[in-house]
């Protein structure tokens, strides 16, 4: 049965006391992993990939810039498949997850699938998760029995339930109603069941305040840190934040209007910066912890699960300048949901001191799914031999400056146009090919048609990065490009075919699959208890401290 929120405070508060010299870092030692995952995040986000924007927005990501992966991709545009991508270094064809999991589902990714934690904490790993799931929350598919020995966070996306006091979002979202729980506002507001918060398997407040969430993220993943370090077994550790910044709604400083505010209108552009600062406060938060405690044993590799929400307008991040020019020209959007650069190319920072290169860049074709086959080579474990990855291992891109990433990389559709999961979108070199073209919902309200492409579109994102102008069909680079890109794409597709190791995920919902602390409440409403409230309120002073001496000493 999983502790209760109060004692694993109180064991954290223990062994942050407790140190020891017998556990100093030593080469032979394997390596600590820090993987942070931003939430519809936009490529342009990262002050460093638009410096004559002069922004001063994600200054800690800024300085973690040892690396900066320029041409790397999340597996797939929307939120699940992508996790589900990254954990198992499969294509969500082979593991099964193609689209996201809602409030209501009874599972998960398949069981047959083995995750990154899984393998890791089999091989001595001390493992822990703080963040978003949205990969199952039912018994066995939940986090602790999928390979993490900790975890805190909400199961799902942070608008998928409410709140007492709702954060930006367009349309304005209303709060918990009492009155009538059963009642579902449109275009995806919820009122019927409130936003939980989980510590291991139980429901430790619900629904939460989002105003506090990333000071609470801030506090668990700091003592993560802290306790796989000095603890007793001196473990290795694997840590994985999955932040709710940048998705809606956003709930950045200072404190929400009152609940009779008028609908927020363009005007507030300045949320969406005072978000992105809060990431990267949490993110420089992290950093000094490790810094503090193992800085050359610990690789923090941060990127995104996608590209920004576009039709949350101010809301929403920046594509850069991959704005899927073809596409908009005919409504819709290079976003999230779609295989426009915009909806996969995210922004990612690998921070390394000593075994990372300083203040460099490398273009190098990479996707999150390498982030499994990657930190499993750098751990020394091999991953089960009964099943085939599609993630490669980038040792050398991180560690030795090599340009050498992917020959191909397949983007799969996820909800824009085409069916769930399929390979539509197929990159080679400097060359990308679409074999399905359709958008999401654009900030105006457009959505692109879904359309099929025989032969293929293919642009050169060297000369054309906004994706505007395709290339001639007559002419010899589009003949040579083409047939190379459809011999490879019918070779991946007849590999899947024929892959044993293919699982099916089961996305089947049901009412009372939905996260609930008690189902006698209206919205399932409960709240922590004093003495939670006060260990947490004492960490997040700690914390507090920690960001305001932290920040004091960045030099930019």
């Amino acid at each position: 049965m999983a502790k209760s929120f109060s004692v694993h405070l109180l064991v954290a508060t223990l062994q942050l006391l407790h140190t020891s010299s017998q556990h100093e870092a030593g080469d032979d030692k394997q390596p600590n992993f820090i993987i942070i995952l931003a939430d519809d995040i936009g490529w342009g986000d990262l002050d460093a990939n638009q410096p004559e924007k002069k922004a001063d927005n994600t200054p800690y990501l800024d300085l973690m810039a040892e690396q900066g992966l320029t041409d790397f991709h999340s597996p797939a545009s929307t939120c699940s498949p992508s996790r589900a991508a990254i954990l198992t270094g499969r294509y969500g064809l082979r593991n099964g997850v193609t689209h996201n999991f809602a409030v209501n589902s009874v599972a998960g990714l398949p069981l047959s699938e083995v995750t990154l934690a899984e393998l890791l904490q089999k091989s001595g790993y001390y493992t822990a998760m703080v963040g978003k799931w949205h990969l199952g929350h039912n018994g066995p598919y939940s986090p602790t029995n999928r390979g993490f020995d900790y975890y805190l966070g909400i199961p799902y996306s942070n608008d998928m339930g409410c709140t007492d006091t709702p954060g930006y979002n367009l349309p304005r979202c209303l709060p918990c109603d009492s009155s009538s729980p059963q009642r579902r506002l449109d275009k995806g507001c919820y009122t019927k069941v409130g936003l939980p918060l989980m510590e291991n398997s139980s429901i430790v407040e619900q629904p939460l305040n989002l105003w506090t969430l990333s000071q609470q993220y801030t506090s668990a993943a700091t003592r993560v840190i802290h306790n796989a370090r000095y603890n007793t077994r001196g473990q290795p550790y694997l840590l994985y934040v999955a932040l709710a910044h940048m998705h809606v709604p956003l709930a950045p400083p200072p404190p929400p209007p009152p609940p009779d505010a008028v609908v927020l209108t363009a005007a507030d552009h300045t949320v969406y910066s005072s978000s992105l600062r809060e990431m990267d406060s949490l993110i420089g938060a992290v950093k000094k912890v490790s810094d503090d405690t193992d800085q050359n044993n610990t690789l923090i590799w941060f990127t995104g699960d996608n590209g920004p929400w576009e039709q949350k307008c101010q809301y929403a991040g920046s594509v850069g300048p991959f704005v899927g020019k073809w596409q908009t020209s005919r409504g819709g959007g290079s976003a999230k949901r779609t295989t426009w650069e915009g909806g996969h190319r995210v922004p990612t920072v690998a921070y390394w001191p000593g075994k990372i290169s300083a203040n460099s860049t490398n273009s190098a074709l990479l996707s999150g799914m390498d982030i499994f086959t990657t930190l499993l080579s750098l751990a020394g474990v091999t991953p089960p031999a009964d099943r085939r990855y599609d993630g490669m291992d980038a040792t050398d891109v991180l560690l030795h400056g090599k340009q050498t990433g992917h020959e191909f990389l397949f983007h799969p559709n996820s909800g824009a146009a085409g069916r769930f999961g399929d390979l539509q979108t197929v990159r080679r070199g400097k060359h990308k090919a679409f074999y399905i073209t359709g958008a999401a919902e654009s900030c105006g309200g457009g959505t692109g048609g879904q359309q099929l492409h025989n032969p293929p579109l293919i642009f050169d994102l060297e000369q054309d990065g906004a994706e505007e102008t395709p290339l001639d069909i007559r002419t010899p680079e589009y003949q040579a490009v083409a047939e190379k890109i459809d011999q490879r794409r019918e070779e991946l597709l007849w590999d899947i075919a024929t892959d044993r190791s293919v699982s099916s995920a089961d996305y089947s919902t049901d009412k009372s699959a939905a996260p609930c602390c008690d189902s006698r409440q209206p919205v399932c409403r409960c709240q922590p208890t004093s003495r939670q409230v006060g260990a947490l309120h004492h960490l997040c002073l700690h914390v507090r401290e920690e960001l305001r001496r932290s920040q004091m000493g960045v030099n930019l």
